[in-house]
């Protein structure tokens, strides 16, 4: 039986009659004496008129799910951090641990993370995971794929291989990332976090080292010929962008772009595009401070990519999508935004490549995954207390 339940964005109508419309309430900055370099780049305005949406329960009984995709015929493949791929059916029944999953470090922000279909799944059955693999000297942020074979009512994955590797290895537990995204032109980014400590998040800004990256591979783990870092025996070939921080959100826009959201420290989760070759900063550059409220870096510096958008205070940012459908006409063209901290969705309606404006929808709930359904409706995966995780499908509230 489905729950259902009501939310509304929790925006003031008077904004709308007044003909002003003010920021979303986000509380004082971490940073106040930090400035923004340009004008709407961060506490845009909210919009005139608020997104009522009905969340309905389509699936429950997950723990500590991650990520989410959709499947052939109305299922689900979904993550949980513990280390447990399960296929969700159509009327939310949750399936048994899919078999031939690699081992996972599970411990803090490890795990099993991010899945992804190969964009020719109707034909080859692969399916691609980011996970925190165990290593001999700690762990990092890894890929494999294999390919899913259901029989007489279980499901497994054949023919498991690695197809990307972080490294260097750290040993901790903290920013993993990771996301993964297939470019139209069959190409795969894959984004990772720097590991957090003072040591190795400095690599962020070192090409010789993969932490703090968005890479790009072809999907059997080859390096594709126009990366920009090719002919440069100093880099890894994959990497894309650099100076990143910890990037759980990433989606494509309309146009094929990639568009990332990185968890920023106390303070400064950014959202950018990034762009072949690009320095978007981190650690030197930031609109944050450390969490003992130390100054952390400058807010610009020659060389490297302003933010195209930034929170102070976060929403912990996890998940992302580009709304395309035709239920929510007012979100046409939106970058929709999972929130940890802030518990809903953070919904960014875009303005040639600007945020136009901020709207949240509240959830009560962790949301780590964000995706657009077939049908238009917004697909949400949330987390309680203790872990408990489900699936919400969101569409417009009737009025």
């Amino acid at each position: 039986m489905l729950i259902r339940f009501l939310v509304a964005s929790g925006l003031l109508a008077t904004s709308a009659l007044s003909g002003h419309a003010e920021p979303v309430d986000q509380g004082p900055p971490n940073a106040p004496n930090q400035k923004p370099a340009f004008a709407g780049q961060t506490r845009a305005e909210r919009p005139a008129e608020a997104t009522a949406v009905t969340a309905t329960v389509v699936a429950e009984g997950l723990q500590n799910g991650w990520a989410f995709a959709f499947m052939p015929g109305g299922r689900f493949i979904v993550t949980e951090k513990r280390g447990d791929l399960r296929i969700v059916a159509p009327d939310g029944t949750v399936g048994l641990p899919v078999a031939g999953v690699p081992r996972v470090d599970a411990r803090g922000q490890g795990g099993l993370l991010d899945v992804a279909l190969s964009p020719r799944f109707g034909e080859d059955r692969l399916v691609y995971l980011s996970f925190s693999e165990p290593r001999e000297r700690g762990n990092g942020t890894s890929v494999a794929r294999g390919r899913l074979v259901e029989q007489d009512g279980r499901a497994r994955l054949e023919d498991v291989a690695v197809v990307f590797r972080q490294t260097p290895s750290w040993d901790n537990s903290l920013h993993f990332g990771s996301r993964l995204v297939f470019a139209p032109d069959g190409t795969l980014f894959v984004t990772v976090g720097e590991r957090s400590d003072r040591e190795p998040r400095v690599q962020a800004q070192r090409l010789a080292s993969g932490l703090g990256k968005v890479h790009r591979i072809n999907p059997d783990g080859s390096v594709p010929a126009d990366n920009p870092f090719l002919a440069r025996t100093d880099a890894q070939p994959t990497i894309w962008s650099y100076g990143h921080r910890n990037v759980q959100s990433a989606t494509l826009d309309g146009q094929g772009r990639l568009w990332i959201v990185e968890h920023g420290p106390r303070g400064g989760d950014e959202l950018n595009r990034p762009e072949a070759g690009r320095n978007y900063g981190w650690p030197e550059v930031t609109y944050g401070v450390e969490y003992s409220g130390q100054p952390l870096g400058v807010t610009q510096r020659a060389g490297t990519e302003q933010p195209v958008y930034y929170w102070d205070p976060v929403i912990a940012p996890s998940g992302m999508a580009f709304y395309d459908g035709t239920l929510f006409p007012a979100w046409r063209g939106a970058l929709l935004v999972g929130g940890l901290v802030s518990q809903g969705l953070v919904v960014l309606r875009m303005d040639r490549d600007h945020v136009a404006s901020e709207e949240r929808i509240p959830l009560d709930a962790r949301t780590r995954d964000v995706r657009v359904g077939p049908d238009g409706a917004v697909y949400v995966l949330t987390e309680r207390e203790r872990g408990g995780s489900r699936i919400l499908r969101l569409v417009p509230r009737a009025r």
